[in-house]
């Protein structure tokens, strides 16, 4: 049997510097501070946390567990694979189509001026929308100039700071108010809370869902057909989000690189998740809102076809189709994932 023991012990040995409790040293904990005031602020709420944790499954099985696997824990930008997932199953209804302009769909949401209306699902979802506008308060501005770990492109600019919009499909940029709109954009097309669609569309097909949670910022609500809904982010950048545990995040993961199918049941169209892991022509290191190794270009160590999601405060969901594995770590010092990645790559062999 494969020994994990290394790679377990490197990840419990260096955790992510935040605190636990995020009432205890608000200065260290999450992304927003970085963001131009008045924006550098928590708009939902948030909560305490467990230690590093993980889980990894190789061939559909449970392997290797550690910290806290069944403890629901805030995820941050993981979710936006979630929507990714939502959006496949909308597809799969004859909802939407990926190079299908928003607007035509969804007017009067935000995609209907001269810029947005040439915004289709695909721009979205690979984020190159450019989209511009303010999602339930927040302007896409806040965004510009964003930088990311994975993301080689030097800064343009100062975080914040206004830059020249280009067409849509000809810019990449890591932008989660534009997140926030996709979001928004489904919850109009589904017309049901998106909390309730993937949990009963997604988690609970894969025997999941305990203690899952996906809220939305305190302000965040909408009328849709005189019905009152929450709109929910793609993350926790603003603080709500999506907590759930390393377990059932494993089963997420499984069911990727299953081809969106389980049991015997396609939950995800095979073809949304084949393109899902295809390369934004000009941003190779990423798909629809998930991250790519191509060439190497995340971890070195890993295979080449392997891809992750990744949320900040150091949480990885790694799929790995050569060796058949999912690897899923939280809360881990993401300066450290290199090496925690290298451990698993050789245990694995």
């Amino acid at each position: 049997m494969t020994d994990f023991t290394e790679a377990i012990a490197y990840a419990q040995a260096h955790e992510v510097g935040w605190p636990r409790d995020p009432q205890a040293d608000p200065a260290r904990w999450g992304v927003h501070h970085e963001d131009p005031p008045p924006f550098n602020r928590l708009r939902g709420p948030v909560h305490a946390r467990g230690g590093v944790s993980g889980v990894i499954r190789v061939r559909g099985e449970e392997v290797a567990s550690w910290g806290e696997p069944d403890r629901a824990d805030l995820t941050y930008s993981v979710a936006k694979t979630f929507l990714a997932l939502l959006a496949g199953i909308a597809q799969g209804r004859g909802l939407l189509q990926p190079q299908q302009r928003i607007h035509e769909v969804l007017p009067g949401i935000g995609f209907d001026d001269a810029h947005n209306r040439e915004i289709t699902w695909a721009h979205m979802l690979e984020q190159t929308s450019e989209w511009q506008g303010t999602c339930l308060g927040m302007p896409d501005q806040v965004e510009h100039n964003r930088r990311v770990s994975h993301d080689p492109k030097p800064p343009q600019g100062r975080k914040g700071e206004a830059r020249v919009l280009q067409p849509p499909g000809t810019y990449w940029e890591y932008n989660d108010v534009r997140i926030n709109q996709l979001s928004l954009a489904l919850l109009h097309l589904f017309g049901r809370p998106l909390p309730e669609v993937f949990r009963e569309e997604v988690l609970a097909p894969l025997g999941g869902g305990a203690d899952f949670r996906w809220v939305g910022y305190d302000d965040a609500w909408v009328d849709i057909g005189g019905q009152r809904m929450q709109s929910v982010p793609g993350g926790t950048h603003w603080g709500a989000g999506v907590s759930i545990s390393a377990r059932d995040q494993g089963r997420v993961g499984q069911l990727l690189l299953d081809g969106g199918a389980h049991g015997g049941r396609q939950i995800v169209p095979r073809d949304w998740v084949a393109r899902m892991q295809q390369p934004c022509a000009i941003a190779p290191f990423y798909g629809w809102l998930v991250w790519l190794n191509r060439g190497g270009a995340m971890f070195a160590d890993a295979p080449h076809d392997s891809w992750f999601m990744v949320g900040a405060g150091g949480h990885y969901v790694w799929m790995d189709p050569a060796q058949q594995a999912v690897v899923v770590v939280r809360w881990l010092d993401p300066a450290r994932s290199p090496g925690f990645v290298s451990r698993v790559a050789r245990a694995l062999g």
